[in-house]
């Protein structure tokens, strides 16, 4: 058996030697990301394992198929730039990892909107500049807050435990409920519930057609003056423009974002020696109520270990049992 694993980076190379250590398998790791550049790489193995955020091409599952290829292991949740009718067409199965680690995205939300509620960036820049007054950055206690999570899989949940152990009172809206949340009553019946209740609304949901800018603006409308957003999930999820318009307002008093819409190119990119070309993206930036990660929430050496061992261990059984606990089937 021998395995091809695209986009491998330094920090993730020890967790692939230490796997090919212990299943003796043979690992063949290419440090750039897949594509029709590189694709031919792939002749002669039985199985491919990638990671992107870019989206996935059709030739690349024709050349897969071609190869005797069926087998396709991501190292991370998402499937939505993955084209399921090339997959359907060539007889490839893909699998994911459904869950590194919920509670390292969960903390990095929390910790960047405890940042925010205690004007962290607005100190910063007045004490850079000299200035050590107090007033008027007076900050918010999350205890007195009710936050509004948008989606309760395993890391709404993570997400949520930690709310509750601030001391905030959460509510929650999914189309698929969880029976224990359910007894707990912490459920609204419609996002527009949720909206006109919470003080802080954090999203947790993957990106589907059917949710293409939730938060537009008409759902920053139907929110409370001075509300909080938190995406830690997908850029798609939030029409940034409105996002802009509602931070103008006052409708948003700050925004913690570890995705973007139009990330690709700017995330995991040095821009040190040249600007980026996307003014909405720069107005983001140059906001002190506005908190920007480079999509790193799951960026823990607990997550990255499993992103890349669970990986091997789902295209390893799709190539000996054509089956992998983590196979991901598309409707």
């Amino acid at each position: 058996m021998k395995i091809i694993a695209y986009g491998i980076r330094d920090d993730e190379k020890p967790y692939l030697d230490e796997w090919v250590t212990k299943n003796h398998i043979e690992v063949k790791a290419v440090p750039d990301l897949l594509d029709s550049s590189n694709i031919d790489l792939a002749k002669d193995y039985d199985g491919v394992v990638a990671y992107q955020q870019k989206p996935y091409t059709a030739d690349l599952f024709d050349k897969m198929h071609e190869f005797g290829i069926h087998a396709f292991s991501l190292r991370n949740v998402g499937v939505d730039n993955v084209p399921a009718d090339a997959l359907k067409k060539n007889d490839i199965k893909i699998s994911n990892v459904p869950a590194y680690s919920p509670r390292a995205i969960a903390e990095l939300s929390v910790t960047q909107l405890l940042a925010l509620l205690r004007k962290i960036p607005e100190f910063e820049y007045k004490m850079a500049h000299g200035d050590y007054r107090w007033e008027p950055d007076i900050g918010l206690e999350l205890n007195q807050m009710t936050v509004g999570v948008i989606g309760t899989g395993r890391i709404g949940r993570a997400a949520i435990d930690i709310f509750k152990g601030f001391g905030a009172k959460v509510i929650a809206y999914d189309v698929f409920r969880n029976p224990a949340l359910e007894k707990e009553g912490m459920y609204v019946d419609t996002l527009e519930e949720l909206y006109q209740q919470a003080n802080v609304i954090t999203l947790h949901v993957p990106a589907l057609k059917d949710n293409y800018h939730m938060l537009d603006e008409k759902a920053f409308g139907q929110m409370q003056d001075g509300t909080f957003i938190l995406n830690f999930a997908r850029g798609t999820l939030v029409d940034t423009p409105a996002l802009l318009k509602a931070l103008d307002s006052g409708k948003v008093a700050g925004a913690a974002l570890d995705t973007y819409e139009n990330e690709v190119g700017i995330f995991d990119v040095d821009h040190g020696d040249q600007p980026i070309d996307d003014p909405v993206f720069n107005d983001l930036m140059s906001r002190r109520n506005v908190m920007i990660t480079p999509h790193t929430a799951f960026y823990t050496r607990p997550a990255v270990k499993n992103m890349v061992q669970i990986a091997l261990d789902n295209n390893r059984d799709l190539i000996e049992k054509n089956s992998s606990k983590n196979e991901v089937k598309f409707e």
